[in-house]
Parts: structure tokens; sequence; C-alpha cells
């Protein structure tokens, strides 16, 4: 998403300033071209992690450049995004509304209130409070912290030692990836049983448009690793429709508006409960399937959004009923000498993308979203076909290991 904000504000015809507190970290991030992110007006170096800090220094710099909306790609500085927006009166969702989506405990607190159909939870500060939960919930039950993204720590349970395991892994990561201190807290949950499903929303003026729902493939029990996506799901209309009411509640419930969402839910045999919602468009590419779907960016519709603007939802179909992307999960760790099986990829006209890691790669075996050897995506002109395609092109690959791979 931080290449497709870019692309994105200047195709509307628009300019941003990029404020960051380690711009190093972009220009590492592409030595060659440049990340897009760089390509600003304005490149302001500050102190991003404290609202104190930051908010009277955007203040000053606003009096000079005059913004007119605030956004970030990034999940952990959402809050921060609706913090200068409210001081300088800049359209968005309120402060309030993204503070509670960002934390996973709030969430489940106001959506349970309100009635969302969620798992049975409990929030817990310490080791005997949440071994006493789960005692309560009953084993299996899913751990997580309240405040990391990417599926970082997020873990099935199946009794008191793994629990304990658990918490100490999430106790021994006290500060996230951008250096913001984490809660620590943690989530203890009922284990849902079901396939898992997204459903992409924008919300303007209070009301909010279903853009669609993506079927979504995980793997690497205990951990949930997402394997790969595919828009649209190919549902029934019956759960269609029960899946997207429990997003537009779990927004309303939230008070969200002025944002695209991305509401992760579960379908289960008692119908579909609310896994989380994340206040900013879907990662992992899934915002480039529902494009070549509808022909609705949702990268520009959030920077629309920011400005203030009605987003255009309508949908251009481009001839596409599917569109998928399938990743290679390593399960092992070592030095990568290679990935074979794509030779042949260039020449097939379903695939629109692909990208392997590149030979001398230190993998890891992966437990959450931010470690993939490869990906493909897949465009199919019929619907509902586009997921096993990408997925069949993915199991084809083979890994090879300079060394010996480490098993973890």
């Amino acid at each position: 998403m931080s290449t497709l904000l870019p692309q994105a504000i200047r195709e509307r015809g628009d300019r941003f300033s990029f404020l960051t507190r380690d711009l190093r970290h972009y220009v590492r991030a592409a030595p060659g071209a440049g990340h897009p992110l760089l390509g600003a007006a304005n490149i302001v170096t500050a102190e991003t992690n404290s609202e104190a800090a930051l908010l009277p220094w955007v203040r000053r710099l606003h009096e000079v450049l005059e913004f007119d909306g605030v956004l970030s790609s990034c999940d952990y500085y959402l809050p921060a995004v609706a913090a200068v927006a409210a001081e300088l009166g800049l359209p968005g969702p309120s402060r309030e509304a993204v503070a509670a989506a960002c934390d996973k405990a709030r969430t489940r607190r106001i959506c349970g209130a309100a009635g969302v159909p969620g798992p049975e939870f409990a929030v817990a500060a310490t080791a005997a409070a949440a071994l006493e939960a789960a005692e309560r919930i009953g084993y299996p039950v899913v751990v997580k912290p309240v405040d990391l993204c990417g599926g970082m720590f997020v873990r099935r349970v199946d009794d008191a030692a793994q629990l304990r395991a658990a918490l100490g892994e999430i106790a021994g990561f006290p500060v996230n990836a951008r250096g913001q201190q984490r809660a620590a807290e943690a989530l203890v949950e009922q284990h849902l049983e079901g396939p898992e499903f997204s459903v992409e929303t924008v919300t303007f003026d209070g009301h909010t448009t279903v853009v669609g729902i993506t079927d979504k493939q995980l793997t690497g029990a205990p951990w949930f690793i997402e394997a790969g996506h595919m828009f649209p799901a190919l549902l029934e209309p019956a759960a269609e429709s029960a899946i997207a009411d429990v997003a537009r509640a779990a927004i309303a419930a939230l008070g969200l508006d002025n944002t695209v969402a991305h509401v992760e839910i579960k379908l289960t045999a008692s119908g579909p409960r609310l896994v989380e919602v994340n206040p900013r468009p879907a990662g992992n590419r899934i915002t480039e399937l529902v494009r070549r779907v509808t022909g609705i960016d949702l990268a520009a519709v959030c920077a629309d959004l920011a400005l203030g603007r009605a987003p255009d939802l309508t949908t251009a179909p481009i001839g596409v009923g599917s569109a998928a992307i399938a990743f290679l999960v390593p399960r092992e760790s070592g030095v990568l000498e290679g990935v074979s099986g794509a030779e042949h990829w260039e020449l097939d006209t379903r695939i629109v993308d692909y990208d392997l890691a590149a030979p001398g790669t230190r993998v890891r075996s992966a437990q959450n979203n931010n470690g993939y050897l490869a990906h493909v995506m897949v465009a199919e002109e019929k619907a509902g076909v586009a997921g096993e395609s990408a997925r069949a092109l993915i199991d084809a690959l083979r890994v090879s290991y300079a060394e010996a791979a480490v098993a973890r």
C-alpha cells in the first residue's frame, strides 16, 4: 500500500508531503529506482511516534503547506493520522473510532456490547488471568497481541503449557516494528472453526458500501498465515449477505466513518463471526485483486476520503470474473539457493504479476505474513476459479537451500 497510495494520489492530480521518523528505511527499501514515497513534494523528518511532539510540529507545517488531508498506509500510524486530522480540522474518521479499531481488545469489547457476533474472549494482563480465561473458554483457544498486525504472534494453543509459551513470546516483543512501545495485554479467544473471509468496505457520510468479499486461505498451524486470497469469494447469496451484515454492524459499532475498512470474518457452523476490523485498505495485494475484477481502486478511494471527496464506487468490469494471489510460505529455515518451477510463467496469459525471492536470501520458517518466498497473481474470465489456478502454480514450485535448512 505504501507504493499504491503515492501512485493513486498522483493519478488524481494531487500532491503529497511525506512525514517520517526514519527516512533511511525508505531509501534502503528501493535503492535503485527509489521508493515511491520519496517522490513527495516535501519530505519532513518528524517524531511520528509521539503525538505530543507530532501535533505542534504538524500545526506549524500546516501554516506553510496548507494540507487538505492526511493518511497513512501503516497500521501503527492510523491513530496518529486521526489525531492530526482532528487537530487540523481535516476529513477522516474520528480519533476514538480509529483508536478502538486499532486495539483488538477494545474492538472485541465494543462490538460484543453492540451484539456483533464474535468469539468468546478475555483480555488478560497476566499469565494467570490468561490461563484462567482459557480454562473457562475451553481449549483450543487463540492467543494474540492486542496491538500488532500481519498475524504476528497469533496462534492456536491446545493446553496450558502452549499458552504459557505463547504469552512468553508476546512478552518478549515489547516494541513493534516502528519502535513503538507495546501494550502488555493479550487476547485469549475461542477458536473459531470455518473458512475465513474479508469484507472490503467503504464508509462515507455514515453509509457503508460493501465493495466485495475476499476468500482467504490460511496455513501453517498453529499459526494463521495467509497463503492466498481470491476475489470475489464464491459464496451462496445467504452466506454472502450474512457476512456483509456482520461487517457493517462492526463498522457501525466502532463508529467508523469516512474510511476504507478491511473486516475479517470466519464463517462458522453457527454463522459468521467477527475476527477483526482494520480501518484501512486491505494488504497482501487484495486491493489489486479488487481493482482487476471491479475497476474500483481502493487506494485511490482512500486518498479521496482523506480529502473529503465522495468516492466513486462505480464498477467497471473488464472481463475478469475472478482474481487471486497465492504465496509460497517457507516451511524451513536456511539460506535460499533458489526457487524453481516458474520458468514458464512469462508465457502464461493468466498470470498478471509474480515475484520470487532471490538466491542468497536468509529464510526463516514462517510464523506470520511477513516472510513469503514467492507470490503469483492470476486473473481468470470465470468466477471462482482463479484461487485454484494460483495455488496450483505455487504448489508446483520447488525450494532449495545453499545451506542445510534448520527446522524450527
